[in-house]
């Protein structure tokens, strides 16, 4: 099965009340555990790489190992370009195979937002792609996506009919109240999504499909293990898991997952050069991060996503 774009996904996932799970990618080690879980739970699923992660494993070998994983798994992999904050990325990723791209102005003014929205559709569109727009900016840090609590805002519900009528954009990334990066709340908050929210843009945009970027939850677990084993973490707290899966049985139909990976994957590694410090084989200690990754991700697609057994 060659690479699809997100279109049917998100109209079943609409319909039946469930999210696809959209995962960061670096290397090798994080798609074969992504992939690994998807494949035996029968899990549609998105691979998104970020400006970060395709000028740290290049842009060609990232291509190939999704390929690969397509070749492997037999899985409707759509290849997704993250928080893209040019026309030019966009345009290189689309003429790379991506099938679906995100153009991030959320940052700019509306009129300039749609703008640059409006000629990544086009040029999208033409070739067969989709695309991810954004409306409302979320507070923290993933890559070179760098926003204060202070200059951060929730999306406005009556801008959002104006801005996918005229961009022609095929989903939309809200803000309301998930945040990227692990130092998402502070121990002892109560993280409340706004719900609200998300249920006047689904008034206002009925059957479109809605993303949530900055969705990790940031178990403790894994902090813990990666302070116990060396590491300097301070105390954060993530995105309640059971708010996700209430977003994903609403309007939601793609969730970003993340820092939850990293987490996974450090605190695997630290543990095991604490308990095997003379290791100097890299398949020794990335094979049972791999296995980290692939038991969060299957976490994920079962008790929060809601889309195991829905690949087609």
């Amino acid at each position: 099965m060659p690479l699809v774009t997100s279109k049917e996904m998100f109209e079943k996932a609409y319909k039946g009340g469930y999210a696809i799970g959209a995962f960061n990618v670096n290397n090798m080690e994080i798609i074969q555990g992504i992939t690994e879980a998807a494949a035996e739970l029968k899990a549609p699923l998105i691979l998104q790489v970020s400006k970060g992660a395709r000028a740290y494993a290049n842009r060609t070998y990232l291509m190939k190992l999704v390929e690969a994983a397509v070749i492997e798994t037999g899985l409707p992999i759509c290849l997704h370009l993250d928080h893209g904050d040019s026309f030019e990325i966009c345009k290189s990723c689309i003429d790379d195979g991506f099938t679906s791209v995100m153009i991030d102005a959320s940052s700019k003014p509306f009129a300039e937002n749609i703008a640059l929205t409006r000629q990544v559709v086009e040029y999208a569109h033409d070739h067969g792609v989709v695309v991810e727009a954004e409306l409302g900016t979320l507070a923290g840090i993933e890559d070179e996506v760098k926003v204060s609590a202070e200059d951060s805002s929730y999306t406005r519900p009556e801008e959002v009919e104006e801005f996918v009528e005229k961009t022609g954009c095929d989903s939309l990334a809200i803000a309301i109240g998930t945040s990227h990066g692990a130092y998402k709340f502070k121990p002892g908050t109560k993280p409340q999504l706004r719900f609200d929210v998300l249920e006047e843009v689904e008034k206002r945009l009925p059957e479109f499909p809605i993303v949530l970027h900055g969705s990790s939850s940031v178990p403790q677990e894994f902090v813990e293990k990666i302070n116990k084993y060396g590491g300097n973490m301070p105390g954060a707290i993530g995105v309640p898991e059971d708010q996700l899966r209430k977003a994903a049985s609403m309007a939601v139909c793609k969730i970003n997952i993340d820092s939850d990976l990293r987490l996974a994957m450090t605190a695997s590694i630290r543990e095991h050069f604490a308990l095997y410090p003379a290791d100097f084989d890299p398949r020794q200690y990335l094979k049972p991060a791999r296995a980290a990754i692939k038991a969060m991700v299957a976490h994920k697609i079962v008790d929060v996503l809601g889309c195991d057994g829905k690949a087609f």
